[in-house]
Formats: structure tokens, C-alpha cells, sequence
């Protein structure tokens, strides 16, 4: 079974939910399609289009916005589980700056590596190895939040949650 992203009606991205709730928010009348895939549910008396997109007729009020939290997974994720340093596989998590130098576990200091890579830098900056990165790391926007723990995830979601960082397409193709 499938899933759907579920925008409040100012198309700010909510949660995501199976597809069976999404196709109950639709009959209920409390959602629109927004965006669906060429496959067609039917019924008795009716036939659906599957959504993977749905928009909630009312406005909910969110009372908060919250934050991606900074876990290993989430980097992997955000890196497209490529070493920022050599591009091969990541498996571990590296400081840009070394927590040994003054560096912080913050988004903008945390980035995804192999174990060669990373064995090699060691408490080094990237200076005194020579190495440079293509982009900085940055923390991905908190409509990130909204679909982390899903295994099943749509392209046609990254335009509602702003995926503007680096392997956006990536970090939502991988299961």
C-alpha cells in the first residue's frame, strides 16, 4: 500500500499519511486531489484516481514548526548516502570541523562519508588535507520533517516540501 502528502489548504505540507486515509480524506470531501499517479481505484459505483498528493479543503492551524532532527540517517539522507569528500557510498557521519577543534554537531558542520574517508581525515580540517567540497552542508528546510521514517516516497513530492538542498532528488528516490 502506497502513501499520499497531505497539504493543509494553503498547500504548506502537513504529514504523510497511507493511502487508504488519503482516499477516505477525498470521499469524505475534506481533501482534493492534488496530484495522483495513472492508476485507478474503483469501487461499485465509482472510480478514483490514487493519490499521492492530497490538499485539505480547510485550513489547520500547525501550532509549531518543527525541525529536522540531526540524526545519522537524516544526514545520510540529506548527502544522498554519497561521501561528500570522494562520492562513493557513505556509511559513517564526519565534523567538517572536528569537535576536538571547536566544531559543533549542527547541520552545518555534520556531512555524510565513507569509513576510508573518514578514517583518513581524522581531527584534520579540510585544508591541511587539500580536500574541498562542492557545496557546503546545510540544514534541509523543516517540510523535510514531514516525510522523514517514510520508505515510500514520491518525486511529485519535493515541489510542496522545498527541497532545495543538495540530492534533493536523491534523498527522496531512496528507500
Amino acid at each position: 500500500m502506497g502513501a499520499a502528502l497531505v497539504l493543509n489548504a494553503t498547500y504548506e505540507p502537513l504529514c504523510v499519511v497511507p493511502l487508504r486515509r488519503a482516499v477516505v480524506l477525498v470521499l469524505a470531501e475534506k481533501a482534493v486531489i492534488v496530484e495522483s499517479t495513472d492508476d485507478v481505484m474503483h469501487s461499485e459505483r465509482l472510480s478514483l484516481p490514487v493519490p499521492t498528493v492530497v490538499r485539505l479543503s480547510r485550513f489547520v492551524r500547525v501550532p509549531y514548526r518543527r525541525e529536522v532532527p540531526l540524526t545519522r540517517r537524516a544526514v545520510l539522507e540529506r548527502d544522498g548516502h554519497s561521501c561528500v569528500y570522494c562520492g562513493t557510498r557513505a556509511d559513517t557521519i564526519d565534523h567538517v570541523r572536528p569537535r576536538s577543534r571547536g566544531g559543533t554537531h549542527v547541520w552545518t558542520n555534520v556531512v555524510a562519508a565513507c569509513a576510508r574517508c573518514n578514517h583518513r581525515k581524522g581531527d584534520r580540517l579540510l585544508h591541511e588535507l587539500g580536500w574541498h567540497m562542492a557545496a557546503p552542508p546545510v540544514q534541509p528546510p523543516s517540510t523535510v520533517a514531514v516525510v522523514m521514517g517514510w520508505t515510500v516516497r514520491e518525486p511529485s513530492w519535493a515541489q510542496y516540501l522545498g527541497l532545495s538542498y543538495r540530492h534533493a532528488e536523491t534523498a527522496i528516490a531512496t528507500a
